[in-house]
């Protein structure tokens, strides 16, 4: 474990059992990261997007803080957990935008075209994430590479370092990620 990932680990250990210091330190350590991930999350916004990338640092950030029962293994969970957050707000974001257009029945579409266009369609990202959560039931952490590939924009050898399983596996579960998601969104396009 490199300095830097032990750092984060001793914050996230000590954020957890309430010392403020090393919340506002593992703020400082983590930011920039959080960041990357949200800026390549929201690199595909329209433009006049109302959710920044600062914004959505921000609530994932105090999302995971406010979370007091959540055990954060280590640098790598942090992450992990991080890039649901990030699912969850932008799922969230999607639901009232959708609600406030009245866009009436949503649709389903090609993945591909999903994860292309999950931000700046409010409908196609919850299609995906109700896919998701089907997928889910089936395996978990097949939803997790989803999550931290799509959601968190991390490469293969990100993803494995933060499931903490080989770069193989990720490139394994990746695939069968899209090819279940490709059955279950091709289903739902078809009633």
């Amino acid at each position: 474990m490199d300095a830097s990932t032990h750092n984060v680990t001793q914050a996230l250990v000590a954020a957890r059992e309430g010392n403020e210091a090393a919340a506002h330190r593992l703020w400082a350590m983590v930011y920039d990261e959080l960041r990357g991930i949200a800026h390549r999350e929201l690199r595909g916004e329209r433009r006049g997007q109302t959710l920044s990338t600062t914004a959505l640092v921000h609530d994932a950030y105090f999302k995971l803080v406010d979370q007091t029962r959540v055990a954060w293994q280590d640098r790598a969970h942090f992450y992990a957990l991080s890039c649901r957050a990030m699912r969850q707000i932008l799922v969230e974001h999607a639901r009232r935008r959708n609600a406030k257009k009245r866009e009436g029945a949503r649709h389903a579409v090609p993945l591909e075209e999903a994860m292309e266009l999950a931000v700046t369609h409010p409908g196609e990202l919850l299609a995906l994430d109700e896919a998701l959560t089907r997928l889910g039931a089936l395996d978990e952490r097949l939803v997790q590479v989803v999550e931290c590939r799509l959601f968190g924009g991390l490469s293969v050898d990100e993803t494995a370092e933060v499931l903490g399983v080989s770069a193989r596996s990720v490139a394994h579960d990746w695939r069968r990620a899209r090819a279940h998601l490709y059955r279950m969104l091709d289903m739902d396009e078809d009633g």
